[in-house]
């Protein structure tokens, strides 16, 4: 196919995609929506099975991923995590009560191979995926790529309403202690004025950014090739960001901004459809039980270690839950579901305003602590262990 034909259908599916995500509000994902059309596609024919990689899109992705595993790392401010740390804790908590529950029930998937697979899409996002799949597909385990894709997919359906249903029961319960007058209220502090990088201004365009990152991304590839794989290429990427942001080096969300980041984004989201061509109609249907179990046994692991810890730390028993929660589908469904809930319940302003004081800093920092950070750690450790 054309590549630039291939390419502009590959950006009309994301388009519609992204358009019925909007008109659920997430409930149906645009990665749901996506998985759909192409699969469809696929099967029927109505899209050519090399269509991904004549885009050009699959190979930019390829490229990109450690760029933009950079970029996370700058997205974490180590004082919001020094504030929010019974929630970090938490959450971390959350995501190792997935990775023990699906690992000890590994015999019942047939294969540990679709454990940690399941471990790295039940517990984050885009770039947790890729992991697994370069693992799974450099071993030419097709459905072992494909799972945690089908798995992604269908995690809005299940995090969304309910965690709902659960942050709408706490902002009841800090309503009543707002009304009683023994919610300990949080301080909003201004926000800083937006940090600025201490790099030349000329590597503060788009080509040096993309130079300064790529630059990274080298450095943390080396690392793990002196050590033999020890320290994963995407572990050093991340805390090189995290890092390299405290000491003003970087600027916070280092490619926000910059003209090529949307394209970047797309590329990332796109290679985890590439298995999906491949895949044969048996193959989904074998896959059904692994991914029930994925869900079923992944998050009552993270209630689980997230209710045992929070107690621990004092926090109510929703609150907890909620947080483990939160790897099913991170930002912006954390700052979403906790705005809404407040709105749902207050009845003033003032108390809208109390209650989101609450949920919603805790939410956010879930959010980095489960998808962003810890998933990204665990899942580089396990795509190791597949064989």
């Amino acid at each position: 196919m054309n590549a630039v034909l291939a390419f502009t259908i590959v950006m009309l599916i994301w388009t519609i995609s992204d358009f019925v995500s909007k008109k659920t509000k997430s409930l149906l994902s645009s990665l749901l929506v996506a998985s759909i059309i192409f699969l469809i596609g696929f099967k029927s024919n109505l899209l050519p099975k090399d269509i991904l990689p004549n885009s050009s899109l699959l190979a930019l992705g390829t490229t990109v991923v450690g760029f933009i595993i950079v970029h996370i790392g700058t997205m974490i401010s180590i004082e919001e995590l020094k504030q929010q740390w019974k929630t970090v804790v938490v959450g971390v908590s959350a995501i190792i009560g997935i990775a023990v529950a699906l690992l000890l029930v590994g015999p019942l998937f047939e294969s540990r191979n679709y454990a940690i697979a399941a471990i790295g899409a039940v517990s984050g996002g885009t770039i947790s995926i890729i992991i697994v799949q370069e693992a799974a597909l450099a071993l030419g385990l097709l459905s072992v790529a494909v799972l945690p894709v089908l798995i992604s997919a269908l995690q809005g359906l299940i995090g969304f309403p309910l965690t709902s249903i659960i942050l709408r029961k706490e902002a009841k319960r800090l309503q009543g202690e707002y009304r009683a007058g023994t919610l300990k209220m949080v301080k909003v502090e201004a926000k800083e004025t937006e940090q600025k990088s201490k790099l030349p201004e000329a590597f503060q365009t788009t080509a040096g950014t993309l130079f300064v990152v790529g630059v990274i991304v080298l450095i943390s590839t080396l690392v793990n090739n002196l050590t033999g794989g020890l320290l994963n290429t995407f572990i050093v990427a991340l805390l090189l960001g995290v890092t390299l942001r405290a000491f003003g080096i970087l600027k916070p969300n280092i490619l926000t901004g910059i003209d090529a980041y949307g394209l970047m984004m797309l590329a990332i989201l796109i290679i985890i459809f590439g298995p999906l061509a491949t895949i044969e109609p048996q193959d989904l249907i074998d896959l059904i039980v692994p991914i029930s179990l994925s869900f079923l046994v992944g998050v009552s692991g993270s209630i689980l270690f997230a209710i045992v810890t929070g107690k621990l730390l004092g926090y109510s028993l929703l609150m907890s839950i909620a947080v483990g929660l939160t790897s099913l589908y991170g930002f912006p469904g954390t700052m979403i579901l906790s705005q809404e809930a407040a709105k749902s319940i207050a009845e003033t302003e003032e108390e809208r305003l109390a209650i989101e004081a609450q949920i919603l800093p805790k939410m956010i920092i879930a959010g980095f602590s489960t998808v962003t950070i810890t998933s990204v750690f665990i899942t580089s450790i396990l795509a190791g262990w597949i064989q």
